[in-house]
């Protein structure tokens, strides 16, 4: 039996992996996604605002033609201050996308142990009230106190009135033999 030999070009046998001369960069997924949760967060802050509009107040203020001479940077149609402002923007949104995907992964989570909570409660609920409806029902078997007060009086009542002619049976047989003697 021939053996094929890996070089001989054969789609149908893998090759041996070959090295990449390019550096590879491992990146920590979780430390990049926290960076991108610090960075959302900031810019969502009063601070942020405040002092981007500052400094896009005071670059426009700086580079308006009016005023006592001095260097302008960025003329009127402030070219470079779009630049920075669409370089910010291009930088920005992907890390806000990172850092709502990561919130909604971990709501995600979140509700899929409410959710399980919720179940197992509803489990729970569900075996105690067919415990109670069980227990209920054995009870419903079981005499009541009202039932055995009701049956005591009624033997009572026969009892004393069991002793009640007997007592009268005794009076009168004593009466009989009271008239005899």
């Amino acid at each position: 039996m021939a053996r094929a030999v890996r070089g001989d070009g054969r789609l149908d046998i893998p090759g041996r992996r070959k090295r990449s001369t390019i550096p590879t960069i491992k990146v920590d997924r979780e430390a990049f996604g926290k960076f991108a949760e610090a960075f959302a967060r900031f810019m969502g802050t009063a601070r942020f605002l405040f002092g981007m509009t500052v400094v896009i107040v005071i670059w426009v203020l700086w580079n308006v033609p009016y005023g006592p001479p001095r260097p302008r940077f960025d003329e009127y149609p402030f070219i470079f201050l779009t630049l920075i402002l669409s370089l910010q923007a291009s930088y920005a949104a992907p890390l806000i996308l990172l850092a709502q995907n990561r919130q909604e992964a971990r709501d995600r989570v979140i509700a899929e142990q409410d959710r399980l909570q919720a179940a197992q409660s509803r489990a729970d609920m569900d075996f105690l009230a067919r415990e109670i409806a069980g227990l209920r029902m054995s009870v419903g078997e079981l005499a009541t106190r009202d039932y055995l007060r009701s049956e005591l009086r009624a033997e009572l009542r026969d009892l004393l009135a069991e002793l009640d002619g007997e007592d009268s049976v005794r009076e009168h047989s004593r009466a009989l033999t009271a008239d005899r003697e």
